[in-house]
């Protein structure tokens, strides 16, 4: 009621509403700004203002005082009314000023406010629900009466009428409420389901969320130090450039400083022999004998003692710089860079050679153990009780039992082949001598342009097509990873096994039908 009498004082006389934006004249009376200047604009054609509340009479137009208090109270009244404001349900009796029902009857179909619910109760015991202007939907569409039963069997809600007449009739019905406490009972068992699994989501989310974060700053991290090494080969190769460079402006300096010497030797001759051939010339031109005999200084050519030049000679002119000397210079100023850079990442890269005694017969081992080469011809070899009889294969001469290792290897992409490690305890004849049958190797085959991973019963055909036939393959044996890699642009990852080794590994190869695996440097 207090909420009812304090909103009839909060309307506008002119529209009936709340105020908006509300403005006072002098007679103290309060109206919507809109209102009021459009009741004003009307009485200004009539030549006469007045209030529309109390008709006080005003010579010219009136001022609007803004009514910041009243303005206050309003938007108070209206935030502590979120009900009201939203639903918009008023009471149907109450015609002069909105008032927020705070009931619906379902028999009369009307919204009541507290005072027309108090006197409606008291002269009929009709079905209460909440402020609704829909109907409709709480009574039967086919008997018209309110809806006070469930049917479970049809999953409907039904009058008196549809369980007595209709063809509902003899089905096992429910009160409206016992059924809503059953369905409401089945929904929280439903919600205690699905809150845990809700829980759990919103923790493996955050846990994702963190790792994201953590990826971020690993990510972060990792650029930095790539940054840094990179400055620190850049630094390193500025200081090979300028010791190679520094070499070849020595030789340049030494050959050009003995080639100006000799060209400034040459010059004085030059200009010596120019001076006697004036000379001779100009006694060739003298006619007294006399004077011509008794010259003293006159020097036959071909018997003077000045050099020419062409003894003693200081530069060959096929004399130039000595790029052996560049070369080495340049190469021992860069050998030592990448070397310098794996040995800081912690990797090492393993020289390895394949082992001769362990090949098969039908295996063609390269020269430079390097590469082993499927062959339809026996290899001419002595007996070896590490030698593998039945499968073309061959292990490496040395194995890896700690630390972080990587190397390439390059298939000539005829055949098959298949690459991996190997425990030195593998069999060496029978089925599991195999490298892709055991429990003591891990393989990477390929073939054509698919990729297949082997170890023991579990073998797996990858997703991705070949497009390199060079891959990188990278063993850290503490954290017990062997990962293959396509070094194709860009390198991408292919597979990577996980175990706890117990064994020194050894590089292993398997090739067949004319395949050919090279260890590149």
């Amino acid at each position: 009621m207090a909420s009812a009498e304090l909103r009839d004082e909060l309307n506008c006389s002119i529209c009936l509403s709340l105020y908006t934006d509300p403005v006072s004249l002098r007679c103290g009376h309060n109206f919507c700004r809109s209102c009021i200047v459009s009741v004003l604009d009307a009485q200004e054609a009539a030549g006469g203002y007045s209030c529309p509340d109390c008709r006080a009479e005003y010579p010219e137009r009136p001022a609007l005082e803004k009514n910041r208090k009243l303005r206050n109270i309003v938007e108070r009244f209206s935030s502590s009314q979120p009900d009201m404001e939203e639903t918009r349900i008023f009471c149907t009796y109450c015609t002069k000023s909105p008032v927020p029902a705070v009931k619906s009857c379902l028999q009369c179909e009307n919204a009541l406010c507290c005072k027309h619910l108090t006197a409606h109760n008291k002269t009929v015991d009709h079905i209460l629900i909440e402020p609704t202007d829909s109907f409709v939907s709480k009574k039967c569409s086919l008997h018209k009466k309110v809806l006070e039963y469930y049917c479970p069997q049809d999953t409907a809600c039904l009058c008196a009428s549809c369980c007595l007449v209709g063809e509902h009739r003899g089905h096992q019905v429910e009160l409206l409420d016992e059924a809503s406490e059953k369905k409401k009972k089945k929904l929280r068992e439903y919600l205690d389901e699905l809150n845990p699994q809700k829980a759990d989501i919103q923790t493996k989310v955050q846990n994702l969320q963190a790792y994201k974060k953590k990826i971020h700053e690993k990510a972060s991290d990792k650029r930095t130090n790539v940054s840094k090494k990179f400055i620190n080969i850049e630094e390193r190769l500025a200081m090979a450039e300028k010791k190679v460079l520094s070499e070849v402006s020595r030789q340049e300096e030494k050959i050009v400083s003995q080639i100006s010497h000799l060209i400034k030797k040459l010059e004085i001759k030059e200009y010596e022999l120019s001076r006697k051939i004036c000379h001779v010339e100009e006694m060739s031109r003298v006619i007294d004998p006399i004077r011509l005999l008794q010259e003293s200084d006159i020097k036959i050519f071909g018997h003077g003692d000045e050099d020419t030049g062409g003894n003693g000679r200081e530069v060959s002119s096929e004399e130039d710089l000595d790029e052996v000397l560049i070369t080495l210079t340049l190469h021992r100023s860069m050998r030592n860079i990448v070397p310098n850079v794996i040995s800081e990442l912690g990797v090492h890269v393993p020289d390895i050679l394949l082992d001769v005694d362990t090949a098969n017969r039908c295996v063609k081992i390269s020269e430079d153990l390097k590469t082993a080469t499927d062959s339809d011809k026996e290899q001419k070899r002595p007996e070896s009780p590490g030698r593998f009889l039945y499968f073309p294969q061959v292990l490496s001469r040395h194995g890896l039992s700690s630390g972080r290792h990587y190397w390439e290897v390059e298939w000539n992409k005829v055949g098959g082949c298949g690459i991996g490690m190997s425990y030195p305890s593998i069999e060496r004849e029978g089925r599991q001598s195999c490298i892709i049958y055991l429990d003591k190797s891990w393989c990477l085959g390929m073939y054509g342009d698919m990729y297949k991973v082997f170890y023991h019963s579990f073998r797996l055909a990858l997703s991705v097509k070949q497009t390199c036939p060079t891959l990188g393959v990278f063993l850290d044996y503490e954290a017990g990873r062997l990962s293959f890699y396509e070094l194709c642009d860009p390198i991408r990852h292919l597979h990577t096994f996980t175990a706890s080794f117990t064994e020194p590994l050894h590089i292993v190869f398997y090739v067949y039908d004319g395949a050919s695996v090279t260890i590149r440097s």
